[in-house]
């Protein structure tokens, strides 16, 4: 139960790192640990004690529900893409307007 608060406070300091990056890059990163700690808080929501792995199970009884699993690993997947390629508009955007502050790319007129 504690790695559930943990994960809420995760999902808090990701989103207060939204809220007060100036730049590009501290966006991305404040991001990438709010979409982390989600996708933690996810898994530990789904799981329940006691239960057993699917692939190393002797039984057919309490086994862990693979789908969520299956879930997070596509989130990750897709949350790396949407990264690299933000990442790669930052590069464009650093030729482009000279800086990756926000202050300044919101300021000049395009």
């Amino acid at each position: 139960m504690i790695s559930v608060y943990l994960s809420l406070i995760l999902v808090l300091i990701g989103f207060y790192g939204l809220m007060t990056s100036e730049t590009v890059i501290k966006t991305v990163l404040s991001f990438n640990i709010v979409e982390a700690s989600l996708i933690v808080l996810f898994l530990n929501l789904v799981a329940l004690e006691g239960d057993n792995v699917p692939i190393y199970a002797k039984t057919l009884k309490k086994m862990v529900d693979p789908l969520p699993q299956a879930m997070m690993l596509t989130t990750i997947v897709i949350g790396a893409a949407i990264s690299a390629l933000v990442l790669m508009m930052s590069i464009k955007i650093f030729h482009y307007f000279g800086s990756l502050k926000w202050a300044e790319i919101l300021e000049r007129d395009i």
